[in-house]
């Protein structure tokens, strides 16, 4: 067993809306957000199934045409390979699992989080 203190671990600031504290097990990754109102992640996708849990605040997702409003005390659920952008609604603190292991944030291959900014 191995213990994390979140207050140990380093803040990523991605870009001036996207702040990240993220730990890696041998199987998943958690991630935890910091996002600011007016944020944009742009539509990208990945192998990991994702489950996205709000704990305040509020995200539009979109998704193949459809858009889904995620709110505190909601979690959304995205399979494997489904491309996906947010908007960031309002201020929120939201926890990102990944499984697997998300490899390219191990290897920094995720230029479209740290280019991602807020809305004009």
């Amino acid at each position: 067993m191995r213990l994390h203190r979140w207050d140990d671990i380093a803040v990523e600031i991605m870009n001036p809306s996207f702040a990240r504290q993220v730990v890696h097990t041998d199987r998943i990754t958690i991630a935890k957000l910091e996002l600011r109102k007016g944020g944009h992640v742009p539509l990208h996708h990945h192998e990991n199934e994702q489950v996205s849990i709000v704990f305040s605040g509020k995200l539009l997702f979109h998704s193949e045409g459809r858009l889904i409003e995620v709110n505190a005390g909601e979690a959304l659920q995205i399979p494997s390979h489904v491309p996906h952008a947010v908007d960031v609604l309002e201020d929120s603190f939201v926890f990102d699992l990944f499984a697997p292991v998300r490899s390219d944030w191990l290897s920094g291959n995720d230029a479209y989080l740290r280019q991602a900014d807020q809305e004009s």
